[in-house]
């Protein structure tokens, strides 16, 4: 079935008249991107031509969509909302909380054991507000959105990260905080700066070992994990046309380690066939009568440079397989140049584990291709050194490849484990035994991150992403130097024999098949739904209002943290054993900041109590401040907050008092997270001014009083021995933003204007 058919047709009658209408104001030939976002602006057809990495643009999206971790915290704001139902399709998915440990069956019960409240709570909410609920098991959000909601041309702003996965079937879908998914929902305009674009041409055709995975680990090898900051990235050339759409989605689902808004590709025909097979021949059709608006001008396409910020150029003939990390998604290694650099970095070459899954390659294709490997093996004889562990897309995933024998192909070998139809492994969500000795090792995934401790929790696990098929080939090897295009293994025989090319099925023969997809639809009418949250829960919590800004400077103010290098999301607020307390933000605030590297001791989670001079927990001290009545600064490097869309990384901070976060350079999503909550996200105007805060300093903002856009902040620093320095500080606030500053927060003024409307 196709969901919100009547909601696509509308969006795709207007498309004529407002890409005329862009037309006219840009005054020359349109990007995709451009297309998509000039079709969705929240006033209608474009009366001007906004300026990329300039303007802030208002924006009307065509749907929203929420992972159980951050839709409780978005849900129990839009509670706050004052609405009685969402103005447009939303869907809430339960992936994240399922821990994989001995395989589907008992980690799932397991899972329904331990997170009921919390289930049971998105359920009954999703119910009452006319939010559609794909239940645990259900399959991971983005393979979920690819194979029920994703649209070629369309808008959609999701509650993750990896949201931009859609970009597979030709939308403009971008990963946002939860306060950002309450505006939409609550029918507002969806605030987002003018991206630039980069274009990215892909020649040749991929071949024999490589695969889509390959294309987007290579151009994070380009980019590195900032290069993508605040601009779109557009796929386009032969290259792109001859690869499938969920290899399409892939690449797009990687364009969050590079920082990128989202990614997208042209209308094609590999998206007819995906969307035809999943039951939306319907939208293929609606989709055809104005197909020459779902890709970039030809003009575009033939002279790129002209019209994209930034063009790179990618010969798919000549690709080869790589590996990335370990530590980071944007460290690119050719497979046949790892072993020489893993040597080199005394990097573990020996590994126990290879997983297959996530929402970046868990699609029927990419099983089938692993699957082919495992094939291969079996029949030349050969066992596997490593554990292979799966996690299938989507149930409607796991049924096919059930069905057809997949399943069935990767249990041949003995100590294979597949897991729930979840996130798993890919968001801490893995009980591995053994993690707890922090033993120094390798493993290789075909997940997107692997930043220090994410996988396991161990921070000697050294992880490397590949595609489906590398990790399946290295799982047999046992090796990560294992070239399969040049490399022999022994078999059982004391033969050497080489792995043959992976194979597979860009759509099952058969079609897709499944009994139960976990859909749960809402109430047409929710309003006698009762949404109960226990006053004495440890899990859920309802939240109170932040206090708006008393319009004064803020004096006094105490370093909380100077934190150095690499300061993810994941370092602010991790994830793993702490996901249970996604819902309740006084006890998720304990693990504020924990992961961040002091700058002074090169210590995590131990700061200076500037009020007693002792050394305590970040979260512990913070407290203690806000106790006293004490503001407090938080000081970061380049790219802070990059990784995840989590707004808990903003709103733990916000709840325990934090005033201001004072960084070299954002990531976007944590930048805008930080404002809707109502604190002060700014940079340093000289970089080199990191330089001079100091352990014991206090902060004195000279100029907040008088808080206007393209005004740079002042801040007097007073060190310990009396000294003083007095920087400046940049920022990117609108009129309406320093309006959430003012009101305490993005949601305060939302639930204002409900009360006067």
């Amino acid at each position: 079935m196709t969901f919100d058919i009547d909601m696509i047709k509308k969006v795709y009658e207007r498309y004529p008249e407002r890409i005329a209408a862009a037309r006219k104001v840009v005054g020359k030939p349109l990007t995709l991107a451009e297309k998509i976002l000039y079709a969705h602006l929240w006033q209608g057809n474009a009366t001007e031509a906004y300026e990329r990495g300039n303007s802030y643009v208002d924006f009307a999206p065509d749907r929203v969509a929420m992972q159980d971790a951050t839709a409780q915290m978005a849900l129990l704001q839009f509670m706050q909302a004052g609405k009685s139902k969402v103005a447009v399709p939303s869907t809430a998915h339960a992936d994240h909380l399922i821990q994989a440990k001995i395989g589907a069956d008992k980690d799932l019960q397991e899972a329904l054991n331990k997170n009921n409240e919390v289930f049971n709570f998105l359920s009954s909410i999703c119910n009452k507000y006319g939010i559609g609920f794909w239940k645990p098991g259900a399959g991971i959000i983005h393979q979920v959105i690819l194979e029920n909601y994703a649209f070629p041309g369309g808008m959609m702003i999701g509650t993750d990260s990896h949201t931009v996965n859609a970009g597979g079937l030709g939308m403009v879908a971008i990963g946002v905080g939860g306060a950002d998914a309450v505006d939409v929902m609550a029918g507002m305009a969806w605030e987002l700066k003018m991206p630039k674009l980069i274009g990215v041409k892909l020649n040749g055709k991929l071949n024999g070992w490589t695969a889509p995975k390959d294309v987007i680990l290579k151009v994070a090898g380009i980019l590195t994990v900032k290069g993508g900051t605040g601009a779109i990235v557009e796929y386009f050339g032969e290259g792109a046309i001859a690869m499938s759409a969920t290899g399409k989605g892939t690449i797009c689902n990687m364009g969050a380690e590079i920082g990128a808004t989202t990614s997208t590709f042209g209308y094609d025909d590999s998206m007819r066939r995906y969307l035809a097979a999943t039951g939306r021949q319907d939208v293929v059709d609606a989709a055809d009568k104005i197909a020459e608006h779902l890709t970039g001008d030809a003009e575009v396409y033939t002279e790129p440079e002209k019209y994209f910020d930034q063009v790179i150029e990618i010969n798919l003939s000549e690709l080869t397989p790589h590996l990335n990390g370990p530590f980071t998604p944007d460290l690119a290694t050719p497979v046949a140049e790892f072993r020489e650099k893993a040597i080199k970095n005394d990097w573990p070459l020996d590994i126990e584990w290879a997983l297959i899954g996530s929402c970046t390659n868990s699609s029927y294709e990419d099983l089938s291709r692993a699957a082919s490997i495992v094939e291969d093996a079996v029949a030349k004889g050969v066992k596997p050194k490593a554990i292979l562990g799966i996690n299938p897309g989507s149930e409607q995933v796991r049924y096919t490849a059930e069905r057809d024998g997949l399943i069935a192909s990767f249990q041949k070998f003995e100590n294979s484990r597949i897991f729930t139809n979840a996130c798993g492994p890919c968001i801490g969500q893995w009980d591995r035994e053994g993690a707890e000795k922090q033993e120094k090792n390798s493993i290789i995934h075909s997940f997107n991150r692997n930043f220090a401790k994410r996988a396991d929790g161990n921070p000697n696990t050294h992880a490397f992403v590949a595609s489906p098929e590398m990790v399946a080939a290295v799982a047999i090897s046992g090796r990560l130097d294992f070239n399969p295009i040049t490399d022999t293994l022994t078999n059982q025989n004391g033969e050497q024999i080489k792995l043959a090319e992976p194979k597979g099925d860009e759509l099952p023969a058969k079609g897709f098949a499944v009994e139960d997809n976990g859909y749960q639809a809402p109430a047409e009418d929710g309003s006698s739904v009762e949404v109960i949250v226990s006053p004495t829960s440890d899990r859920l919590q309802l939240l109170e209002p932040f206090a708006p800004w008393d319009g004064k400077n803020i004096t006094g103010a105490r370093l909380l943290i100077k934190a150095e290098g690499k300061c993810t999301t994941d370092h602010i607020s991790m994830a793993g054993p702490w996901l249970k307390y996604r819902g309740h933000l006084d006890n998720i605030s304990n693990n504020m900041l924990i992961g961040a590297l002091n700058f002074y001791n090169k210590e995590t989670n131990r700061v200076k109590n500037q009020l007693t001079g002792e050394y305590g927990e970040v979260p512990a001290v913070q407290r203690a401040y806000k106790a006293a009545g004490v503001p407090s600064i938080v000081v970061g490097d380049q790219n802070y907050g990059e990784g995840s869309s989590r707004e808990h990384a903003a709103m733990e901070p916000r709840h325990l008092g934090v005033k201001a976060v004072l960084v070299k350079s954002f990531a976007r999503i944590h930048e805008t997270n930080l404002k809707k909550q109502g604190m002060l996200a700014l940079t340093f105007a000289n970089p080199e001014d990191y330089d001079k805060i100091l352990e014991d300093d206090t902060f004195d903002f000279i100029n907040l009083e008088s808080f206007a856009p393209n005004t740079p902040l002042q801040i007097l620093i007073t060190h310990a021995d009396g000294t003083t320095d007095t920087i400046l500080a940049n920022h990117t606030y609108n009129e309406q933003q320093i309006g959430w500053f003012r009101a305490g927060s993005a949601l305060n003024l939302i639930a204002e204007e409900a009360k006067n409307s």
